[in-house]
């Protein structure tokens, strides 16, 4: 297992398992590492967010532990359940020695006092199947723990994070408490579909992950896709750029604009032209994923007026985006959305 000596060493270690940081963020990563803090990221959908767990735990030569959220998330599929298979097993083994001790006590009184007072092992760590969160905890080597997609979670599920971000264990009733053997790296992800509470935040470091610059999109592009030509790869960065400033559903993520990129390479390399413009309609299939996103956007680089939508006359800043409105869930409708704007970047260590 690594550990970083600064942010530049985990900025180098991350670009060479192809993920590309900006300094601000590096530096952010690494005091997350360093003082032991759960790390909060939060922002539009396809920004690396999980990729930047991913590429850590390769990183820092640890095991990745995901617990991937999802509305109506319970604490048996995040921390554990009994292995009720395996008591069941275990009580038929012990079946016959119990029948013989209980031959001493003829009175039921005398022989359901007997087995109260018995300890049969049930309840212990041995039947317990784990979930990915008590995993993170009783990993004898230290793991990095993804909790993504928080906000897809109910807010009871918020609470139950709680003891394990601030204190580093979890209680079991039946057994007691897993204090954590190792030191988690811990890693959460949002897309800012619902404001997540003030207490989970406390716990947490925070940044605000938004669209790169051009230039490390361009970088990030020809690192994880290096057959494709950096003109073609600048190209299809400007055209996911002039897409993401319409007001789509969805707009494009980094790994779409991998995959148009390696689509235009292989087009522009049958048709003998190193440009995307002749494939550009095609493109917008690799880039947008709902058809009146692609109706829109089709619209506006023709140059044709729209007759359902007026944003062309809405000055830019007021504009909205799914970055910074995303589109509504079941949680986002009856509790509105949290995070900021798609561009900024907030740091924050709270306590």
């Amino acid at each position: 297992m690594t550990a970083f000596a600064d942010s530049a060493a985990l900025k180098d270690a991350l670009r060479r398992h192809d993920y590309i940081a900006d300094d601000e963020f590096a530096v952010v990563v690494h005091l997350a590492t360093v003082l032991d803090r759960p790390l909060l990221l939060e922002g539009p959908a396809g920004v690396g967010k999980t990729e930047l767990a991913k590429a850590l735990a390769a990183a820092g030569g640890r095991k990745l532990v995901r617990l991937q959220c999802y509305e109506g998330l319970d604490d048996s599929r995040a921390l554990y359940e009994w292995d009720y298979a395996k008591q069941l097993l275990h009580v038929q083994m012990l079946r016959d020695r119990i029948g013989d001790r209980l031959a001493a006590y003829p009175d039921l009184a005398d022989a359901s006092r007997f087995l109260a007072e018995q300890d049969f092992g049930l309840y212990s760590e041995s039947f317990l199947a784990v979930r990915p969160l008590l995993e993170a905890v009783i990993s004898p080597e230290p793991v990095v723990l993804l909790v993504d997609e928080v906000d897809r979670t109910e807010e009871s599920m918020e609470a139950l994070l709680l003891e394990i971000l601030a204190e580093r264990q979890i209680t079991i009733p039946e057994v007691g408490t897993f204090t954590a053997r190792s030191a988690p790296w811990v890693i959460l992800t949002s897309n800012d579909t619902r404001e997540l509470s003030a207490a989970l935040k406390r716990r947490c470091l925070h940044y605000h992950v938004g669209y790169p610059t051009p230039e490390r999109e361009r970088e990030i592009v020809t690192a994880r896709a290096p057959e494709v030509p950096a003109a073609t790869a600048a190209e299809v960065v400007e055209f996911a750029r002039t897409l993401r400033e319409m007001p789509l559903r969805k707009s494009p993520s980094i790994s779409e604009v991998i995959d148009a990129a390696r689509a235009a390479t292989v087009l522009s390399a049958h048709a003998g032209d190193g440009s995307i413009r002749h494939v550009r309609d095609v493109l917008l299939a690799a880039l947008l994923k709902y058809t009146g996103d692609v109706t829109l956007a089709r619209t506006r680089l023709d140059g044709t007026p729209d007759p359902e939508e007026s944003v062309a006359d809405v000055p830019p800043a007021e504009r909205v985006t799914v970055a910074s409105r995303p589109a509504n869930t079941t949680t986002a409708v009856f509790r509105g959305r949290g995070g900021g704007g798609r561009d900024t970047a907030r740091v924050g260590a709270r306590r």
